[in-house]
């Protein structure tokens, strides 16, 4: 009987031994456990800490976008405006130079006419035919008359 006490004595320090060795396992797989949950916690913050800084970053840019699309719609509001000043200035100086341009012509046909060697003494005198008799002679009298015309009439 002593040997079967013995017997389970030995078979109880084993018992003992592979308990405990299951406790430490249990141990060594929970400090495990519980290091990769840190790990993963840890991991998860630097995440959200990245996506946050990105999302600021984001809000920084949009904000400096906003800021030069203001600036370049300011631009596009001022040189509009300008160039509509302008296009009305140009249509005016258009205007002008056509009005010019028909007074030169009209004075230029003046000048062709005070030039022209038929005037006497600056009357212009229109050459005209001898007077006919015949049946359009009414026509022929008021076509063929003089025109008699002073420089003095034309004052631009």
């Amino acid at each position: 009987m002593a040997s079967s006490s013995g017997n389970s004595n030995s078979s109880g320090s084993t018992l003992l031994q592979i308990s405990g060795s299951e406790e430490d396992l249990h141990q060594l797989m929970d400090e495990r456990k519980r290091k990769r949950m840190e790990s993963n916690r840890e991991s998860a913050r630097r995440s959200r800490m990245r996506k946050q800084k990105y999302l600021d970053d984001l809000m920084a840019q949009l904000t400096l976008l906003r800021k030069d699309n203001n600036q370049i719609l300011t631009s596009i509001n001022f040189i509009t405006h300008h160039y509509f000043n302008i296009e009305a200035e140009n249509s005016v100086l258009r205007a002008q130079f056509m009005e010019l341009s028909q007074r030169l012509d009209s004075l230029n046909h003046s000048l062709n006419y005070l030039n022209d060697p038929t005037l006497n003494n600056g009357i212009w005198v229109y050459e005209t035919e001898p007077f006919e008799t015949s049946a359009d002679s009414f026509t022929n009298f008021t076509l063929n008359q003089p025109i008699v015309a002073s420089a003095d009439i034309f004052q631009y």
